[in-house]
């Protein structure tokens, strides 16, 4: 199948990847949009691997004020430039964390914190942010998010910590 330039550019607003990477993903999928988009996904994902030691020194604090005030979250979520921090792909990863942050009152940020905490009761799902189903499309998870959002910009994120506060509580 001819891989039509008009197919790449839907592929590339789609997913965020660049030129090359779109074609020789339709290349590779013979034209199959919904695979194509699977391979970069799965590209996207080893790659995030590899950045997975990069310092990340930059990033906003993103805050979500919920339930006429009476929900708060700020959370912290770096990456390691500040271009990639100013970019809109990564201030609504960050705003997407804040929602789920308030929707969903997650204790931690991943499994591997839980060592610290034996006195936490209910899986992992229930509380380590990073696990949890993403409230927008349940079919992803938040770890799915910014993996995405890892294979979009090039850059490592971390997030790093939250706070959630509710009146009452």
């Amino acid at each position: 199948m001819e891989i039509t330039t008009a197919m790449i550019k839907e592929l590339r607003e789609a997913s965020g990847a660049g030129v090359m990477d779109a074609k020789r993903a339709l290349e590779e999928a013979q034209g199959d949009m919904a695979q194509a988009k699977t391979i970069l996904r799965e590209k996207g994902v080893a790659a995030a691997a590899k950045r997975s030691d990069r310092e990340t020194s930059n990033g906003v604090i993103e805050s979500y004020i919920h339930a006429g005030g009476r929900i708060g979250v700020l959370v912290e979520v770096n990456c390691e430039t500040d271009f990639v921090a100013n970019t809109e792909d990564f201030r609504q990863l960050a705003r997407n964390i804040a929602m789920q942050v308030a929707a969903m009152n997650p204790q931690l940020i991943s499994a591997d914190e839980r060592a610290g905490n034996p006195q936490l009761e209910g899986s992992d799902e229930e509380l380590c942010l990073l696990s949890q189903p993403f409230i927008r499309d349940g079919s992803r998870t938040i770890q799915t998010l910014v993996s995405d959002t890892v294979a979009k910009t090039g850059e490592n994120i971390r997030i790093r910590r939250f706070v959630r506060f509710e009146l009452g509580r």
